[in-house]
């Protein structure tokens, strides 16, 4: 009983410390935003105020930042969600040992460094008269983006009952009938939970983007310079809109689900 006590305790203890590990600088950061100092930080804390987020709003720098990296995000879903759930579909069809290394060869972009995959194709692109920009964002990010909805969509599918489709199939059904009724909507919660995390991963993107970007300058980007050349509590204004905006979506969604349910 003693043990159980102490085992409890001590879980309890470790989850306060990760809580405080995983929240405790989201926390400092959004209390940055009503600061009035001009730096981003919330010790000396020189009064409270609202000026960054108007700050923020007058920006148009920023917001273009921001829309670059929205824009490349979708274009990066757009690309990464179909071919990786291709590839998923082509690995769990193969035989054991073709699998294997085809699967090694799909899963080796995440091993390479964001910085080499990033000069590669820079380096590739300018030989076919292509320099940076958008375009090259998004095809040096869905390099590697690819195989984070193809192992997403991999692990859907070990669950997945092959005898539907021959069930299907023996019924009359074409194939892309039964890949539209049957292996579609299964896949459904994998493609939009791979699609959400494929817009994270672009956006949150720095050592590719950096060297593919040309004359674009995406959100990453943008934070980055201003660390160098002067950062404010503009951008923390806008990380706390964010981190709000986000936490709204999904409660929203979890309230649908369970209204679903």
């Amino acid at each position: 009983m003693r043990a159980d006590r102490i085992f409890g305790a001590l879980f309890w203890l470790y989850l306060a410390v990760f809580a405080i590990y995983l929240f405790a600088p989201l926390i400092i950061m959004g209390a940055a935003a009503f600061n009035e100092s001009r730096f981003p930080t919330v010790i000396p804390w020189q009064g409270t105020t609202t000026d960054w987020f108007r700050a923020m709003w007058a920006d148009a720098a920023m917001w273009q930042s921001l829309w670059t990296s929205v824009l490349v995000a979708v274009c990066v879903v757009l690309i990464v969600v179909p071919v990786g759930t291709a590839a998923a579909l082509v690995l769990t069809s193969l035989h054991a040992r073709a699998r294997s290394f085809a699967y090694a060869v799909m899963v080796s972009p995440l091993l390479t460094p964001g910085v080499v995959i990033g000069i590669s194709t820079l380096i590739l692109w300018r030989q076919m008269g292509v320099g940076g920009g958008v375009f090259l964002i998004v095809l040096a990010q869905s390099t590697f983006i690819i195989c984070y909805v193809m192992l997403m969509v991999m692990a859907r599918l070990q669950r997945f009952d092959r005898t539907q489709e021959e069930a299907a199939l023996g019924l009359g059904a074409s194939r892309t009938m039964v890949f539209r009724r049957v292996t579609l909507p299964f896949l459904r919660p994998a493609l939009l939970a791979s699609a959400g995390l494929a817009v994270l991963q672009s956006i949150e993107n720095y050592n590719t983007t950096l060297f593919v970007r040309g004359f674009e300058t995406p959100l990453t980007v943008f934070i980055a310079t201003k660390v160098r050349t002067g950062l404010t509590p503009a951008v923390n204004a806008l990380a706390l809109v964010i981190i709000v905006a986000t936490v709204i979506g999904a409660i929203a969604y979890e309230i649908a689900r369970r209204r679903r349910a």
